[in-house]
């Protein structure tokens, strides 16, 4: 037994008036305001494309901009390295042991404990030691930088320093040598004839891993006398 049941409903009438209407445009093109589809979307695309230029000229305006940024720091520098000046790209927080070794090739700087405690990072600005795993680049650029590789003379002879550490089998690990070495360049630069306990003050930031101290007190002692 089957029985047919009518279910007005009230949004069926304007939904196929809708369905219609929308038919009607497809066919003419128009819609309800006579707005052509087709120019309808022309027109968005217009819009779009116009947003996303002045985007662009603009990104390319703060790209071209000559005055600096405040707090930014010029990256390619000139140091003066073992009496040549290089120019190298520095980032504002790198290290003078990683522009050394990573940046300019003298790994005879060796990096160690990274935090001023060991020694084996020493090199010389203007004479003086310092730890340069914990001394920026950008504050070095007036100074005169030694390297290790700096001492050695122009036809290959070591420095009297280096032979004596070699003499005085100084090094056994050899970590550590370096920066030792820096460490009695500069003692000897400022005072020609140590005594022991000035040789010993002047290496006690500069730590071996091997013990090997009275190995390298006669070094200086022995470079102190032959310089």
């Amino acid at each position: 037994m089957s029985s047919n049941v009518n279910f007005y409903d009230p949004g069926a009438d304007s939904a196929l008036e809708e369905l219609e209407e929308g038919t009607g445009a497809a066919r003419t093109g128009l819609g309800r305001n006579g707005t052509s589809r087709r120019a309808f979307i022309k027109g968005i695309i217009a819009a779009g494309a116009t947003v996303s230029a002045g985007f662009m000229l603009h990104g390319l305006a703060g790209c071209t901009r000559e005055v600096p940024v405040r707090g930014a720091v010029e990256r390619l520098i000139s140091l003066n390295v073992n009496g040549t000046v290089r120019r190298v790209d520095v980032l504002p927080q790198e290290t003078l042991a990683m522009t050394l070794r990573y940046k300019l090739g003298l790994t005879g700087t060796k990096l160690g404990c990274d935090r001023s405690e060991c020694g084996a990072c020493t090199v010389l600005l203007d004479d003086v030691t310092t730890y340069a795993c914990s001394t920026l680049t950008h504050t070095v650029r007036k100074s005169q930088i030694t390297t290790i590789e700096g001492l050695q003379a122009a036809n290959g002879d070591l420095h009297p320093v280096q032979q004596a550490f070699i003499d005085e089998l100084g090094p056994q690990c050899g970590f550590c040598t370096p920066g030792q070495i820096m460490s009695t360049i500069a003692l000897l630069k400022s005072s020609p004839r140590p005594t022991r306990e000035e040789a010993q003050m002047a290496l006690s930031g500069n730590l071996c891993r091997c013990g090997a101290y009275d190995h390298y007190l006669n070094s200086v002692m022995r470079a102190a006398g032959e310089a």
